[in-house]
Formats: C-alpha cells, structure tokens, sequence
C-alpha cells in the first residue's frame, strides 16, 4: 500500500499521459480522442463482469479530468502528481510557494539565518520568562492602576448582590409581547470592572 501511495505522488508527470496513452506534450484534441477511445473500450457498461476495467474506467477519467484543466495539467507537467496532490492542500495558486520552500536551499537559508540572528533562542527566552517565569514581565507604571482578573463566579456573585441590594430581581425570562421596539430601561446605569 505504501508503494503504490508512493508511486501516485511521483514528481515525473508521465503517469497521467501513459494512462491516457498519449506523450506528453500532446494536444488537447489528442487527449480527447484517446479518452474516448478507451472511455467506451473499459466503459463498465461493456464489461459487468470485469471489475478490473471498471478501475481502469475510472483512472482514464480521472487522467482527463487533470489533463484537460489547464491550470491542473500546468501543475502536474512541472511537480507530477505531487503537485497536484499539494493543489489539493493548499490550492493551486501556492503550489510554487510550497515546492520553494520545501527545496533543500530555502530549509538551509532559514537554518542559517536562524543561527546567525539567534532568532530561535530570542523566541524561546521571550516565551519561558514573559510567560513561565514572569520574573522577567514589565511592571506597571506608576501610578497607573494595575489590571487584575475576574473569574466569571465572582462577577455573577456581584451582579447579583447589586440587584439585591437594589431590591431588583435579575430578568430570567424574555417578556410575552416583546417586539424589535420593546426596550428595557434601567434606573441607573452600573459598571463592573473585569
């Protein structure tokens, strides 16, 4: 199973074109006319009995379906079927992007420029002592008032010892002839700091 995955992901794009027995700077007209040939040749109509020329049926549409697609068949003559496979993935447009970054110079330019800046280490520091740590956080300025959490229980607590206090109970159910116009008008307007 993995020998066949590994050979349907080739990078030669020969496949498709031997399928479809064609060479492979063929020209749509010959494309056709090679489908069609072999499309009613292993049509399954034709052969009920042989499971084997449904499987060819279905590999000789798929080699048009690719071949006949412009930008598809542009992507399998330059990456193979791999390309088409990271197509799939990424969509088309970013199959030259990835086949470039994916190349043995681009992996070793981004090995060497992280070495040189030392960009790995910064980000690995930053993270333990900002996050982990904390030791190394920025402090507040002066005078400023620092930020603190509050956890969703005690904000509800809260809400709810204002509505009490204030002799309100908190609306639990949305009002019978409520319309788009209907609105809730309160005597004061309270604020609670998260």
């Amino acid at each position: 199973m993995a020998e066949q995955r590994q050979r349907a992901l080739s990078t030669s794009g020969q496949a498709l074109y031997e399928i479809l027995a064609v060479e492979k700077g063929a020209t749509y007209d010959e494309i056709k006319k090679s489908y069609r040939k072999l499309a009613l040749k292993y049509h399954p109509d034709k052969n009920p009995d042989n499971p084997e020329a449904a499987e060819r049926f279905k590999e000789i549409n798929n080699a048009h379906a690719t071949l006949t697609d412009t930008s598809k068949r542009n992507i399998y003559d330059k990456y193979g079927s791999l390309g088409l496979y990271v197509a799939e993935q990424f969509g088309e447009e970013n199959v030259n992007t990835y086949f470039m970054l994916s190349s043995w110079w681009a992996k070793g330019l981004f090995a060497v420029c992280g070495l040189l800046t030392g960009c790995c280490l910064c980000c690995c520091f930053c993270c333990c002592f900002n996050c982990c740590c904390g030791k190394c956080k920025p402090k507040a300025p002066q005078g400023e008032e620092q930020e603190f959490c509050v956890s969703p229980e005690d904000l509800e607590e809260q809400i709810k010892n204002d509505m009490e206090r204030d002799g309100e109970a908190p609306i639990v159910l949305q009002p019978t002839g409520a319309t788009e116009k209907t609105q809730l008008i309160g005597d004061g307007h309270r604020s609670y700091h998260t």
